[in-house]
């Protein structure tokens, strides 16, 4: 997947969320509307880090490629070339899927 062309500023990252599949519960198709934000999603950019006190970067927890998981409210939902995308500190990535 080529990567979009924005880069995420300070410890921000750019994740593509994965789609959620169409749930059906008992023969009923649950829309859109209702149905959860994915919690996962693929690291697709690394902004450009954060500086601790004494101005030293400080490098990021995940790299390009990971899968991970997000924080249920987190992040600024973006749409690119009609792909949506998240951009969130890297403190609202949960953990790296293994």
């Amino acid at each position: 997947m080529a990567a979009p062309n924005i880069r995420p500023l300070g410890d921000r990252v750019l994740v593509k969320p994965f789609e959620e599949k169409e749930q059906i519960k008992n023969g009923i198709i649950i829309p859109d509307t209702a149905k959860e934000k994915p919690q996962e999603g693929e690291v697709v950019a690394l902004g450009t880090g954060k500086l601790d006190d004494e101005g030293k970067k400080i490098e990021f927890t995940v790299k390009v490629g990971d899968k991970v998981l997000i924080s249920k409210y987190g992040g600024t939902e973006v749409k690119i070339d009609g792909t949506t995308y998240l951009i969130m500190r890297e403190d609202d990535i949960l953990g790296i899927l293994g």
